[in-house]
């Protein structure tokens, strides 16, 4: 109880209100692939999730499961019930990712367990980011993996053994192949043939798979899956994302007082680290009562390792054009494969609004300000640019005028 009215007397020094953040998508990805697939096969039965925030992305996966395995799906709000479905046919199936990398490199090797073929469709730049991982994997597999400019085409089955493959490209490969690999009838091993990147999110792949009974055994660069495994029904509650409540946090650094509520403080989300970045940029974080609340008098710069949090550099780029001194965003090359070429969208429209940023292939250098002007700026069609856009539009003395902002839709 004290600790609540602590909490309680600690928020109301945030004016600005409580804000709670959108559930994780890339739990929630996980989350309603792990449940389409415990609803298919001798184990099979209805798993609940809740707090499944929708947006474009999930509903791409929702669709991707649907045409893959057409499991029975109930909505009522946030919660999604997922159980048996119908009996499928021996048409091809077709699957639109839309926009979303990970619905794409989650379902294509789930896609390749079977002998017939599926079409892998996509929005935007999605087919032009990277996919030859796969490629090569599923030909050494016996399976067929054929690329086209507009679709990609798989037919399984895969089999069971030894997958090598780069730990720097994409950790969704790594993530696809662990939830797809203890279906198979054999025993396989996924060894990293360097050093994986954003390894928080393989560990998220693998604690949702634990909380649908499916279980690998991690060691050092290697996995080893015992084949013949099968997702049990679980219920399933997803976690407020911190990828999202890091633009809020941001905000309130720059002096905007707002509080983010729902946040999971022993959470294996890997860009939990925004609150370490926005500590060691001289502001501060409260944590009461579930409740963060994060006060900077001023801030400095920083240097920042990308290669595990890529998806907090777009707020941490803003917050920099603040900071005092000269800061650094390294080991970011794989940002230039997202929505938008991340780094030069950063880069041009931070520039366009006044900031002093430098770019090279896998670095921005950024000199901090007091202000910037202000101007006209565009999203690149891609959500964490338009919303990093507008963060740094908090302390822009001239007004700010964002294209591209429906892309939030995304998330």
């Amino acid at each position: 109880m004290d600790e609540a009215m602590n909490g309680a007397k600690r928020v109301a020094r945030c004016p600005g209100g409580v804000r709670t953040p959108p559930p994780s998508k890339s739990l929630g990805h996980r989350a309603v692939i792990c449940a389409a697939l415990a609803a298919r096969g001798l184990a099979a039965g209805e798993s609940v999730l809740q707090n499944v925030g929708r947006s474009e992305d999930i509903d791409a996966t929702l669709a991707g499961v649907a045409a893959l395995w057409s499991p029975a799906v109930a909505a009522r709000g946030d919660v999604l019930r997922i159980g048996p479905g119908s009996a499928q046919t021996g048409l091809p199936r077709r699957v639109d990712c839309g926009e979303s990398g990970s619905t794409l490199r989650f379902l294509l090797p789930l896609a390749a367990l079977e002998a017939r073929e599926t079409v892998f469709t996509g929005r935007g730049r999605l087919l032009a980011r990277p996919l030859a991982v796969y490629a090569d994997l599923f030909r050494l597999s016996g399976a067929v993996f054929v690329q086209e400019p507009r679709a990609v085409r798989v037919r399984g089955p895969l089999r069971g053994g030894a997958y090598a493959l780069p730990g720097d490209v994409s950790s969704q490969f790594v993530s696809g192949l662990l939830l797809t690999l203890p279906l198979l009838p054999d025993d396989s091993e996924i060894r990293l043939t360097t050093p994986l990147q954003s390894r928080g999110y393989v560990d998220l792949t693998l604690d949702v798979m634990r909380r649908f009974g499916v279980t690998v055994t991690q060691e050092r660069e290697s996995y080893r899956i015992r084949g013949g495994q099968r997702y049990r029904p679980a219920v399933y509650q997803v976690e407020a994302d911190y990828s999202q409540a890091a633009f809020f946090l941001a905000a309130a650094a720059l002096g905007r007082p707002v509080a983010v509520a729902g946040l999971n403080p022993e959470s294996r989300q890997g860009d939990r680290a925004i609150l370490e970045i926005l500590r060691a940029m001289g502001a501060e974080t409260d944590w009461r009562a579930g409740v963060v609340c994060v006060r900077a008098e001023r801030l400095r710069a920083v240097t920042v390792d990308a290669r595990e949090t890529p998806d907090i550099v777009p707020p941490i780029a803003a917050l920099c054009c603040f900071g005092e001194g000269r800061s650094r965003i390294v080991g970011a090359a794989r940002l230039r494969l997202k929505e938008s070429d991340r780094l030069h969208a950063l880069a041009a429209e931070l520039g366009k609004l006044g900031a002093r940023v430098e770019e090279t292939e896998d670095t921005l250098t950024i000199e901090g300000a007091p202000r910037l002007a202000g101007g006209r700026v565009d999203a690149w069609n891609d959500h964490r640019i338009a919303m990093a856009l507008a963060v740094a539009a908090l302390r822009c003395d001239g007004p700010v005028l964002l294209t591209g902002w429906r892309s939030v839709a995304k998330s």
